[in-house]
Order: C-alpha cells, then structure tokens, then sequence
C-alpha cells in the first residue's frame, strides 16, 4: 500500500495571524466585511454541510449529478495522470473523478485542515492502494510547492468556491493557477450560473433558517479566538441579489445602535441601527463569461457541462 506523504507548508500561526489581520481590516472598512472563510470552524463546517442538504440548495446536488454522469468523459478529455485538488476537504465529491480515471498514479489534496486531509488520504489510499496520495496543508490562494508527480495533471477547483473570490481575485487566483500548470494540463472548474432571482435569493435564506444561522457564525468565530462581544442575536441575516454584478451578497445588519469590542485587537466598533456587514459574495456565471475570464489567464476553454436544469457547470481548461 502507497504512504500518504503530508507536507506542510502553512505556518502553525498563520491562521491566527490571518484572522487578526482580517478583522482588523473588515471591521475598520467603509462598509465593513469578513471573509467567507471564517464561517468554516467544526460548528459552521456541520452547519454548511446541512445547508447541502436543504430542498432550497441545489448547487451540491447539481455538481455532484454532473460528476456522477459525466465522470468518464471528464477522465477521457483530461487524460489526467495526476489530480490535484484545492479545497479538499473530505474529498467525497472528487471520488466519482478519481474512479473514472483510470491512468490515475497521484493525487494532491490542498487544504489548511490536517484532519480532513489525514482522514480523507488514508481512506483513499485503502480503496486504491497503487495511488499516490500527497496532501498539502496549505492555503490555495498562494503559490503552492506542488510535488513532483507524472502528467498530465488536472487542477480540481469544484463547489462554485470560484465565485467568492471578487473579480480582481478571480483573475489574481487564475493565472496563479496557470503558472503552476505546464502545456496539456488543465483545470476542472466548478461555477454556479446565473438563474432565476427567487431561486438565488432562497438558496442563500432557506425557510429552516440553516443559512442565517451560518451567517451569523462568523460572528461567534470572532468572539471566541479574540475576546470580542458580538451578540449574534443582535444581527439579522440578509441574502441580496446584485443584478448589476450579477452575484448574491450576504450580510449581517444591526438591529441597533451598539458598539462590538474586540479585546485581542484593542479595537471597538461602531455599528449603526440598520448597518450592514457584509460576510460573503457568490458571483454566478455565464459561458461567455468564465471563458473571457479563463482566457485572460491564458487558459482554453474546451469542454462544458451542466446539470439537466442547467443550473451549475463544470468546465475543463486546458494551458496549450
């Protein structure tokens, strides 16, 4: 059976460092924000994971009837002897990929939790002894020490994670992408692609009140690693649909006039009655556009395939 080689690239304090930096900035914004990725501790981590399976929710279940129907033909046009992953994770969705790809020798999970990335390779490696298995504790967004591995390799970035980056982020993290990447290799992308309003709106403010409950866990993130007193209570959860960017916003507005310490920072902040703090963005996609954004980075776009409602796609790119 192949070891599971786990290399660490992410300093032991950078997620501390990062947070810090992160509310200090948001906080101190004309509008104030946090980033997404602090809604991901082990609660908000259970709370996404039951947001997948609500009937409002489409965008899980349509990857993953994608990947299930389409697997072998994503296999056939990538000819990918390596995959790697960003935002592992669990690695549960890519599962369907690994099987369908036949000539698979390594595969390289990137993700900043060791836990999910020791468990998920171990159970892989049982399943598939011959693979490879290299895990990166490592923050996606940066350049990444990628290990020497056969190719073609294929870039697996799935989930619509894509559309919470802002459009200079997009461009920043796409051609990020492609210097790691040599002619024939290619990246498998997962978008969300704009629908109807209602159906947007209801995925992000589902009626069981999972989503709100989500939103306002970034604010008890920040409470409990550095001292500060939110009261999440004192905060209502909004969904927003921009037409203009064409990407759902999330926010957090104050109920009332209050003042948030946070004592790791030597900061207090100001809200007024009705002010907004905005959490996430989650930009929807056409064709045209994903393939002018992938072009810009130099990369092709050469297959497209979408969920029988046409509600989500992923698509393969390749660098010539």
């Amino acid at each position: 059976m192949s070891p599971l080689h786990v290399t660490r690239t992410l300093p032991e304090d950078a997620t501390d460092a990062a947070l810090r930096a992160d509310v200090r900035y948001g906080l101190t914004a004309d509008p104030k924000t946090l980033p997404p990725k602090w809604f991901y501790d082990a609660r908000g981590s259970d709370l996404f994971e039951r947001i997948t399976e609500l009937p409002e929710y489409y965008p899980t279940r349509a990857e993953r009837e994608i990947l299930l129907a389409r697997a072998g033909e994503i296999a056939a046009a990538s000819g990918a002897r390596t995959l790697i992953e960003l935002g592992s994770g669990s690695s549960e969705k890519t599962r369907h990929l690994i099987d369908a790809l036949t000539s698979l020798a390594a595969y390289v999970p990137v993700d900043v939790s060791e836990s999910a990335l020791t468990q998920a390779g171990r159970a892989l490696i049982a399943e598939r002894p011959g693979l490879e298995v290299h895990a990166l504790i490592a923050d996606f967004t940066a350049p990444l020490a990628l290990p020497r591995t056969p190719g073609p390799r294929l870039v697996a970035f799935l989930g619509g994670t894509i559309g919470n980056l802002l459009p200079a982020e997009r461009a920043e993290f796409l051609a990020l992408v492609r210097s790691q990447l040599a002619p024939g290799d290619g990246l498998l992308l997962g978008t969300d692609l704009v629908k109807d309003e209602g159906v947007l709106v209801r995925a992000y403010d589902d009626a069981a009140g999972v989503t709100a409950a989500f939103n306002k866990n970034v604010l008890a993130v920040v409470n409990r690693e550095l001292g500060a007193d939110f009261e999440p209570d004192a905060f209502d959860h909004v969904a927003r649909w921009d037409p203009e960017r064409e990407w759902i916003e999330m926010r957090l507005r104050a109920r009332t006039a209050q003042t948030v310490k946070v004592p790791a920072l030597d900061l207090a902040v100001d809200f007024a009655a009705g002010e907004e703090l905005r959490t996430e963005v989650s930009a929807k996609f056409r064709r045209d556009g994903i393939a002018a954004e992938l072009a810009a980075a130099g990369l092709e776009l050469t297959h497209w395939w979408t969920d029988a409602e046409d509600r989500f796609a992923l698509s393969l790119s390749v660098l010539r």
